[in-house]
């Protein structure tokens, strides 16, 4: 007698955002979808996340712009943008297509600025979610970043829950002391979810002219070389908080993406591996699948957060 396969189901609901599968696409690596269509399958996608995008378009830093380093990359883009106007009327008609949900990365340099650009996409159907960078300077602090201060965290946290009634996720920095204190103040402040790790801050020297290879000095670091730091911080965050947790920082394959899910993540973010291998999403996605199966899971939440840790006695 031929023996029935159980159903798999990857399907999650995180904050309110439901998807057919956990693996997304991580803002600022996968442009507004059109740059990937005739290479990726995008309605398979569990969602799609946009550049960030600011109230007016932005040109963002001067180049050299993208460095690689060992194991992984420095971008300083400075986030250039299109500006939330356009981004609606030229972007999100054709992203409408494939069927995925859509999130918004959202940022700005003031208070006010975060909270228009919120209550501006708020009534577009098509927008399932926002998250929210705050990894940004405020200019009115004297370019001291939202995301580094617990207070100013709640406070952008709270300015664009009153201006949206879709999800918020928050990506947090991982340029803090502590980012379960930034994690608890984004919760209270009203987040439905939390992605992290952004980037962290590093630089490359051309050693030849005595000069850095970036444009702006500093970056932001990618890829591998950042997986075991973001693995600890969600972690870290899964036991301090209430929320559902989205996974980034170096995933380029399924076992990747496992790690972080053991450790406490609903979901997970591709971003950097993307500029390798464009494929590498939906491998993931069915790697996910293959693993359950093979090992008699039925449903992904059943990993979310399973990591079993050691315990010890004095004796």
């Amino acid at each position: 007698m031929k023996q029935l396969h159980k159903k798999i189901d990857l399907s999650v609901d995180i904050g309110g955002l439901k998807m057919r599968n956990p693996v997304m696409a991580a803002s600022g690596t996968f442009g507004y979808g059109e740059e990937y269509e005739e290479h990726v399958p995008i309605d398979h996608l569990g969602a799609l996340i946009t550049k960030g995008i600011s109230l007016k378009p932005h040109s963002g830093n001067p180049p050299p712009r993208l460095v690689e380093t060992t194991g992984g990359m420095l971008n300083a883009i400075g986030l250039q943008n299109i500006g939330v106007k356009a981004l609606i009327k030229e972007k999100i008609p054709n992203l409408m297509k494939f069927g995925t949900p859509i999130i918004v990365n959202v940022f700005g340099s003031t208070l006010r600025e975060y909270g228009e650009v919120a209550r501006i996409l708020d009534g577009i159907d098509a927008i399932k979610g926002l998250e929210v960078n705050i990894s940004c300077p405020n200019i009115k602090r004297g370019g001291i970043s939202f995301g580094t201060d617990p207070r100013q965290v709640f406070k952008v946290v709270s300015k664009i829950r009153k201006a949206s009634a879709l999800p918020i996720m928050v990506k947090l920095s991982p340029n803090v002391t502590d980012i379960t204190t930034i994690a608890r103040s984004a919760e209270e402040a009203g987040a439905d979810v939390l992605s992290l790790i952004n980037t962290l801050t590093g630089m490359a020297v051309d050693v030849d002219n005595r000069i850095p290879k970036l444009g702006n000095i500093t970056g932001g670091l990618s890829g591998p070389a950042i997986k075991p730091i973001a693995l600890r911080m969600v972690w870290e965050v899964y036991n301090k908080v209430n929320i559902p947790i989205v996974g980034i920082g170096g995933i380029f394959n399924t076992y990747d993406a496992l790690e972080f899910i053991i450790v406490g993540a609903s979901a997970i973010q591709i971003g950097t591996a993307h500029f390798i291998n464009p494929s590498v999403a939906m491998e993931v996605i069915n790697g996910l699948e293959n693993y359950l199966r093979d090992n008699h899971i039925g449903t992904i939440q059943d990993l979310v957060g399973s990591l079993e840790t050691p315990t010890f006695s004095i004796l």
